[in-house]
């Protein structure tokens, strides 16, 4: 079971300029008022009942999403296709509109020199004022993956290459040093050495993209690996049903997953027994969004001149290896589905969303209401599992808010 994070109720500072919210308290859906000072929680006080116009809309914990690969129209890391800095504060914005407070752009298998200049401007869009903290880090995902089709998925098989410890201090100085997550492929040679390395850097090392073996995974979880990046998916779609990547990250209670809850990536069944084996503590929501997330349904070409086809039900499919491409939908949709699909709490869909990315990634300042946390919040209405944002504040901050 999930342990409740005990929340202080009580009289609020009125020093300072406080700013007030009402909802229903996303831990027990009880109507409570969080005043704000200076970006900051102030106070957490139940109250009888909300305002008429506040009567059905929650209130929690801004969402985190740790595997952000571009949104609406904007990439990262995709081949020649640039980005500047404006671009990435617009990514920040729209996510904003889906309830995301904190996210990790993250940069896909790619050559060295695209994924140093990324990786710079990235860092630029971090520090500017006008992303009010949002960005947390980045994400590396590759290009230290499997070559192999099927574990390979839609990385660039030209760029993918065996972990190099010096290759990888020239993106991490390139990036200001904000690469929080970095995801490779065990098996491949040097890795063990490179997640050592890493883990005493303070960087997560998360297993995907691969083929290992149980003995290696294992060694790797030795070695400080902590998460299964997007567990179920980058995987061949036919599997020895003994010998596979799945039961290794899934029997190892010390492995975190995170899980891409867009009900395309995994079905529900899957994304079912992935939160029995694992739990609310140990599983995190991801999006793995990309450029085409708000785009029309349509086929379009990748820098590679492959064809994407984004469906009108928002499935992104590279078709000329019948797999998925990252998703169109944000993280919003799979904090409702989990709660769908495994008839979790709201509380534990919102640890899973927010509360586990925050304590995996040393984010002390956020992915919880209570007293003396940054005030990254959502309002938001609840219909049939669909998230409805109504309002977002990152520090204290309303960034979006819908209207009435």
């Amino acid at each position: 079971m999930l342990t409740i994070v005990v929340v202080s109720f009580g009289m609020t500072s009125k020093k300072g300029n406080v700013k007030q919210f009402e909802g229903l308290f996303y831990l027990d859906q009880s109507p409570v008022r969080i005043d704000v000072v200076n970006g900051k929680i102030a106070g957490i006080t139940r109250i009888k009942e909300l305002s008429v116009k506040n009567k059905n809309i929650y209130i929690a914990p801004g969402l985190i999403d740790n595997q952000v690969n571009g949104y609406s129209g904007v990439t990262f890391s995709t081949g020649d296709i640039k980005f500047n800095v404006e671009d990435a504060l617009k990514v920040t914005r729209d996510l904003w509109k889906a309830g995301v407070t904190t996210y990790l752009p993250t940069l896909r298998t790619n050559s060295q020199e695209n994924l140093l200049r990324n990786f710079a401007i990235l860092a630029k869009a971090k520090a500017d004022t006008a992303s009010h903290g949002s960005i947390a880090g980045f994400h590396l995902e590759g290009p230290f993956v499997s070559k192999v089709d099927g574990y390979r998925g839609a990385h660039a098989l030209a760029y993918v290459r065996n972990p190099n410890w010096d290759a990888f201090m020239e993106l991490y100085e390139a990036s200001g040093r904000n690469i929080l997550q970095v995801t490779l492929a065990p098996e491949t040679e040097g890795a063990m050495d490179f997640i050592k390395k890493s883990r005493e850097k303070g960087i997560v090392v998360g297993l995907g993209h691969h083929n290992a073996p149980a003995g290696v995974v294992t060694e790797a979880i030795d070695m400080g690996a902590q998460i299964a990046t997007h567990i179920g998916n980058a995987i061949a779609n036919n599997i020895n049903r003994h010998e596979n990547p799945l039961w290794s990250q899934l029997s190892d209670d010390r492995l975190m997953i995170s899980i891409i809850g867009d009900g395309f990536h995994l079905l529900p069944n899957e994304i079912r027994v992935f939160y029995k084996v694992k739990g609310p503590l140990k599983t995190i929501i991801t999006s793995d969004v990309d450029r085409y997330a708000g785009m029309s349904p349509g086929k379009y070409l990748n820098s590679e001149g492959d064809t994407i086809q984004l469906t009108t039900d928002g499935v992104v499919m590279y078709l000329a290896r019948n797999s998925l491409s990252g998703s169109a939908s944000p993280v919003t949709k799979g904090v409702g589905n989990v709660m769908k699909f495994t008839g979790c709490s709201m509380s534990e869909a919102f640890q899973m969303g927010s509360g586990n990315a925050a304590r995996l990634y040393g984010l002390s300042d956020r992915g919880e209401i209570v007293v003396g946390k940054r005030a990254d919040l959502i309002l938001f209405s609840l219909d049939d599992f669909k998230i409805n944002i109504k309002k977002t504040i990152v520090a204290g901050e309303l960034v979006y808010d819908a209207g009435e």
